[in-house]
């Protein structure tokens, strides 16, 4: 399900451990059963985990315990710190939302369902799932997207984000992340407004992009990743409405993406302002991607987007040591720049592109794209441009 912005976020209290509960409890784990949970997939156990998780938060190397064996529903929650050192939020059972958008609560206007606020260096952990359970939801009329006979059909508009993690950091790795190939809108991960983040060793399939990255990132590594099948790593959309957009120093390696429409992307909506720079791809494997590297600067959801003149400039994008097979459909490599603002150093090594099945495609496509080419490219990209443009445009509303 999308991300959505924190509605109303709760105001900062000045106790520092307002959840403490004034005692030293000898005994860390804070079974959300012993608190009134029910754990048979309808009951709602909400209040048994806001009880669990008051008491776990106010002690130190505190465990709030999901067991396994059990479904627990849980309406929209906010999970709020800071916390006492050492807090883990232990799922080995199944967390499960209302059933649907009949099913959610009408007051509940921010469309989110587990917020964690205000933590650091809290464990999310487990054996168990946490349920999405966002087919109802993609019905809605809404999101164009693909059906299983390939026609186009609707989905959703205003589904819930399913965990959001708001002013918080140090909090979770390894995850496993899973919806269908053809479930619309069901980004795995998205940044926005976000700076110094990690994400390791983790694994998403879903019907959108594995990892989305909006405007206001910066410092993001992201290493280990298996994404597939999905859309790809994203980085945008960016720019759209003629907004200004700024994202630097992202870095994806040692990852695969597979059976995926797209494998590492940039796109930007014309008209909008800002930068995207220091971006760097390395050690990738593409296992039948569509389009395996790609910057679309005319990104558009319909056919009715014009031609403007200011772009969010594109710099210092690197894919170094890129390998795999791509489908046939598409060149493997699509540089589509701004008309007025060029991209510009883009560095390619070690890139070795073959087709899944069929021939060799010698036509990648570039345009207004500047770079250089430290190895020869399978398969070879005659279209980049050497050196840097003559003039471009509108760079100085970039102010990133």
């Amino acid at each position: 399900m999308p991300l959505h912005p924190l509605l109303n976020p709760p105001s900062i209290p000045s106790d520092p451990y307002p959840n403490d509960p004034g005692s030293n409890s000898s005994d860390c784990i804070f079974n959300v059963m012993d608190y009134g949970a029910i754990g048979d997939g309808s009951t709602d156990d909400t209040d048994a985990f806001r009880k669990a998780w008051k008491e776990a938060c106010g002690v130190e190397s505190g465990v709030i315990l999901a067991p396994s064996g059990y479904s627990f529903t849980i309406t929209s929650t906010i999970f709020t710190g800071p916390c006492k050192p050492g807090l883990v939020f232990q799922v080995d059972g199944c967390l499960m939302p209302p059933d649907g958008p009949d099913s959610w609560p009408e007051k509940d206007s921010t469309k989110q369902w587990l917020v964690f606020y205000r933590l650091d260096g809290m464990t999310l952990t487990g054996e168990g799932t946490i349920e999405g359970n966002g087919e109802k939801w993609w019905d809605l009329p809404c999101k164009p997207h693909r059906g299983p006979n390939g026609s186009t059909s609707k989905g959703p508009c205003d589904s819930p984000a399913l965990i959001r993690f708001f002013m918080s950091s140090n909090l979770a790795r390894k995850l496993s992340i899973s919806s269908p190939k053809l479930s619309p809108n069901t980004d795995g991960i998205h940044l926005e407004n976000t700076k110094a983040v990690g994400i390791y060793d983790s694994s998403i399939s879903n019907g959108d992009d594995c990892i989305s990255i909006g405007t206001g990132c910066a410092n993001v590594n992201i290493d280990g990743l298996t994404c597939g099948p999905s859309h790809g790593i994203s980085i945008g959309s960016l720019g759209v409405h003629n907004s200004q957009a700024c994202v630097r120093n992202i870095t994806v390696r040692n990852s695969v993406i597979r059976e995926s429409d797209n494998g590492l992307r940039i796109k930007t909506w014309q008209g909008g302002a800002g930068c995207v720079s220091d971006i760097n791809f390395e050690n990738i494997q593409m296992e039948n991607v569509r389009n395996c590297m790609i910057i679309d600067q005319y990104y558009c959801l319909s056919k009715a987007c014009l031609n403007e003149t200011s772009a969010v400039y594109v710099t210092g994008v690197t894919y170094r040591n890129i390998k795999g097979t791509y489908d046939v459909r598409n060149p493997p490599i699509h540089f589509a720049c701004s008309d007025t603002v060029a991209c510009t150093d883009i560095l390619l090594s070690e890139v070795e592109l073959l087709p899944e099945e069929g021939e060799l495609m010698d036509d990648p496509f570039c345009w207004n794209a500047y770079g250089n080419q430290e190895t020869v490219t399978i398969p070879p990209i005659n279209c980049l441009r050497e050196g840097q443009p003559e003039s471009q445009g509108e760079v100085s509303s970039v102010g990133c």
